[in-house]
C-alpha cells in the first residue's frame, strides 16, 4: 500500500479552506484529487445546462490550481460507487477522504462506497460537513430535536462559535507517470466539456467559474454591497445580492471564508445601517443552513410537503397555465419578467423567485413540485436543499409558521419595482406603456393585444379565495385524521 491519498471532489470544487483536503495533507504529501461525473445525476430530468457548464468550468480551474500546487485532479465517468473504490484500487491508495453531504442520495452512496473500499481494505474518511458551518447534530432544541422554525434555528445557530477558514493545499505531490496510465486504464478521462456530456447553454454566467472568480465576488461584495444588503436586497433592477449561491452549491467558495468575509465587514463597518445589512447577509446563511440541516434530518421534504394539509392537497392540472408561467406568458408584467430572467439567464432574483413560486401554488393552485423541478431545470445555483426549502416555504406546505401567506402580483410589483425597471429589461414588448400600468398589470386588452402580450390568464383574487378555501377543507382533513 502507498502513501498516496485520493480526495473526491463533489460540492467543494477548490483546494483552499477545503476541511477534507486540509486533513488528507497533514496525513500524506502525496494528494490527487478525482471528480466523478455521475450518470445517476448527469442523466436526471432536472439537470440544468447553465449548471453543468458552470460545473465543468470551475473543475478546469480545479485543475489548473492542482497543478500549480504539484499534484492533478482526475476525472471520472461513471458511477462512483463502481469508479471510486475501483481507482483506488488500481493506485493502490491508502485512503480516500471526502467531505459529508446533506442531500439524501448523496448519503446512501457514500455509505455504499465505504464499505466497498472497506472490502478492498482502503480506509476511507468523510471529513463530516464541510459546506456548512455547523453540523446538524449539533444544534439542536432544549429537547434535542431538529428545529422546524427558523427564527430559534437562528438563534441558537449564531449563538456558537464558527470555525476559521483552513489551511490551503500546497507543496504536494501527485502521481508518477506510470500511475497515470495506471488510473488511465483505471477509467481517467480528459475532462469533458458541457457539450461533450449533451448539455447546450450559449447563454452567459451570472458569475464566472472557479475559485479566483468567487473570490473576487466575495470581496467585491462585503467590502461595499453587503452594507446596503438590508435596504437593497429585495428590489430585482438593482445590483444588490452577492450572486455566490452558484459558487456555494459548488462549494468553489468555502462556507468559512465566507462567514469570515462577513466578520471583517462587521469590524470595519462605520454605521448602524451598514452593520444590520451585514447581519440580514449573516442571516440569508443561516437560511441555507437551516434548509440544509431540514433535508439531513427530515430526507422525506425531498419526496413532498412537510405540513400535512398539503400532502394530498387537491392542486390542479392546467397544462397550459403551467406552460404560460414557464414561458412568461401570464399576462402578469412581474411574474412574466422573473420568469423569462430564469429562462434567458439561468438565475432570478430571490424576491422574484417568491413571487413566481406563490403565483404558481396559489394562484394557479399547481403542485410546487413542478415549479420546484422547473427550476432545477433552469437555475445555475439550483441546489436540492434550497429550491426545496424555497418552494415548500412559497406553497406554505413547508416549515413556515404563516401557511396562507400570498403575494399580490401588483403590491409586490408597486413596491419592488416602483418603476417598472425590471420588468422593462425583461418584457421588452411593455416598455413603451406608462409605470403605472406596468406595475399594476392593469393593462387594456387592446393594448395587450396591439403589443403581443397576454390577458391575465386566471384573476388573482378569485384564485386565492379558493385557495384558501381548499386550505381550510384540507387543513379540517388532515385534523380529522389525526
Amino acid at each position: 500500500m502507498s502513501d498516496l491519498i485520493l480526495f473526491w471532489h463533489r460540492r467543494d470544487l477548490r483546494i483552499s479552506d477545503n476541511t477534507g483536503l486540509a486533513a488528507a495533507r497533514q496525513q500524506s504529501p502525496r494528494v490527487v484529487g478525482v471528480f466523478c461525473l455521475d450518470p445517476n445525476i448527469l442523466e436526471r430530468d432536472d439537470v440544468a445546462p447553465v449548471r453543468v457548464t458552470y460545473m465543468i468550468g470551475c473543475l478546469q480551474e480545479l485543475q489548473r490550481r492542482y497543478a500549480e500546487a504539484g499534484s492533478q485532479l482526475l476525472i471520472l465517468h461513471g458511477n462512483p460507487v463502481e469508479a471510486i473504490p475501483a481507482l483506488a484500487a488500481a493506485l493502490q491508495a491508502k485512503a480516500v477522504f471526502w467531505n459529508w453531504d446533506v442531500e439524501p442520495y448523496s448519503q446512501e452512496r457514500d455509505r455504499t462506497i465505504i464499505n466497498s473500499l472497506k472490502e478492498k481494505s482502503i480506509e476511507s474518511l468523510t471529513h463530516n460537513w464541510d459546506q456548512i458551518l455547523h453540523a446538524p447534530e449539533e444544534i439542536r432544541s432544549g429537547s434535542n430535536q431538529p428545529y422546524t422554525v427558523y427564527t430559534p434555528f437562528w438563534k441558537n445557530w449564531h449563538s456558537k462559535a464558527k470555525a476559521k477558514p483552513v489551511e490551503t493545499l500546497q507543496n504536494v505531490e501527485g502521481l508518477t507517470q506510470t500511475e497515470q496510465e495506471t488510473a488511465n486504464i483505471a477509467g481517467a478521462i480528459q475532462l469533458p466539456t458541457a457539450k461533450d456530456l449533451g448539455f447546450i447553454w450559449d447563454g452567459g454566467l451570472i458569475i464566472s467559474p472557479g475559485e479566483a472568480a468567487a473570490q473576487a465576488r466575495l470581496e467585491e461584495f462585503t467590502t461595499k454591497a453587503i452594507t446596503e444588503y438590508q435596504e437593497q436586497r429585495n428590489f430585482p433592477a438593482v445590483d444588490g445580492t452577492s450572486k455566490l449561491s452558484a459558487a456555494l452549491k459548488f462549494g468553489v467558495i468555502g462556507i468559512r471564508t465566507v462567514w469570515q468575509a462577513t466578520i471583517e465587514a462587521l469590524e470595519n463597518s462605520r454605521s448602524d445601517e451598514a452593520a444590520a445589512g451585514i447581519r440580514t447577509w449573516q442571516q440569508e446563511i443561516a437560511w441555507r443552513e437551516f434548509y440544509q440541516h431540514a433535508m439531513y434530518n427530515f430526507p422525506e421534504l425531498a419526496e413532498g410537503a412537510y405540513r400535512d394539509a398539503f400532502k394530498n392537497f387537491p392542486w390542479e392540472t392546467n397544462a397550459e397555465h403551467f406552460q404560460a408561467w414557464c414561458e412568461g406568458r401570464t399576462g402578469y408584467p412581474i411574474v412574466d419578467a422573473a420568469m423569462r430572467q430564469l429562462n434567458e439567464s439561468g438565475w432570478m432574483h430571490n424576491r422574484c423567485r417568491m413571487i413566481v413560486a406563490s403565483f404558481l401554488t396559489k394562484d394557479l393552485l399547481i403542485n410546487p413540485q413542478l415549479g420546484e423541478k422547473y427550476f432545477m431545470q433552469k437555475l445555475i445555483d439550483g441546489d436540492l436543499s434550497a429550491n426545496n426549502g424555497g418552494w415548500q416555504w412559497s406553497a406554505s406546505s413547508g416549515m413556515d409558521p404563516k401557511p396562507v401567506r400570498i403575494f399580490n402580483p401588483a403590491s409586490q410589483a408597486q413596491k419592488f419595482d416602483a418603476e417598472a425597471e425590471y420588468i422593462r429589461q425583461w418584457v421588452p414588448e411593455l416598455r413603451s406603456l406608462d409605470t403605472e400600468y406596468l406595475v399594476t398589470g392593469k393593462i387594456s386588452p387592446l393594448e395587450r393585444h396591439g403589443l403581443g402580450y397576454p390577458d391575465p390568464i386566471v384573476d388573482h383574487k378569485k384564485q386565492q379565495q379558493l385557495f384558501k378555501q381548499r386550505y381550510q377543507q384540507q387543513k379540517a382533513l388532515s385534523s380529522a385524521e389525526c
